[in-house]
Parts: C-alpha cells; structure tokens; sequence
C-alpha cells in the first residue's frame, strides 16, 4: 500500500484510546492515526476546519456515547455530505443494544464492533486496511 488510509478515532475516553493504539500496533497498523475527542472535532478534521491536516478518505472508529455530538449525530452529518459520504465508518462502542446496531446499520456503517473484541479488530482491521481498495 504505497499511501496508507488515515484512521480517525472519535473517542473521548483516552484509555480506550490507549487500548485502541497499543492493539493497532500489536497488529502492525501502520496507518496514520488522528483522534478526535467528539463528534464536533471529528466533524471539523473531516471538513477541513482543524489545525489537524487528514486526507480523504479516511476510516473512522466512532464511539457512540460523546459530550457535545454523539455517534451517531456525526454520522448523519457526514452521509449528508457528498464530500464525506465515502469514509468508511465503523461503531466502536460498548454498546450492545440492538436498537444501537440497528440505527447504526441505517447509517451505513461497515460494521459494529464491540470494545470487549478489541483485540480480534486489531487483527480485522489490519487485514482489511491491506485488501481493501480505497478511492483515490
């Protein structure tokens, strides 16, 4: 992969930022990391309007439950966007009420990973950051 896809991580809790990275690492995740407390920071790297510089498309783990704009707000915000509709958006959370998965599938997300698995999306994530085709 000659220009690794960014991934940002929207996740207020910085030990499973912690978690996140040290797990990344243990799978040989090269990719460039950028994290954003909430939904507002993460929506504003993604738009352009941060000091942090993230090209696109990037993948994103969002965690459901942040002050200011939650998950899923965030995602509806980015689908309505033409620019920032084709990030690739994973649920990252502990939750594991179904009507969470449910309105999180309604906002296309690729998939809905659960923290407990943490170490197994290290693995799963490397693996699809290396086959997968990102557009250019």
């Amino acid at each position: 992969m000659t220009n690794p896809v960014p991934i940002l991580l929207v996740e207020d809790n910085e030990i499973d930022v912690e978690i996140v990275e040290r797990t990344f690492r243990k799978a040989s995740i090269a990719n460039p990391i950028f994290k954003a407390k909430d939904g507002v920071e993460a929506y504003d790297i993604l738009r352009g309007k941060s000091s942090v510089e993230m090209a696109l498309p990037c993948v994103m783990l969002v965690d459901i439950n942040m002050p200011r704009m939650d998950g899923f707000d965030l995602l509806e915000k980015i689908r309505e966007d033409k620019e920032l509709c084709k990030n690739v958006a994973f649920m990252l959370t502990t939750s594991n009420r179904q009507e969470d998965i449910t309105r999180a599938y309604d906002l296309n997300v690729a998939g809905y990973l659960m923290k407990d698995d943490i170490n197994r999306i290290g693995e799963f994530l490397g693996d699809y950051l290396e086959v997968n085709h990102f557009p250019g």
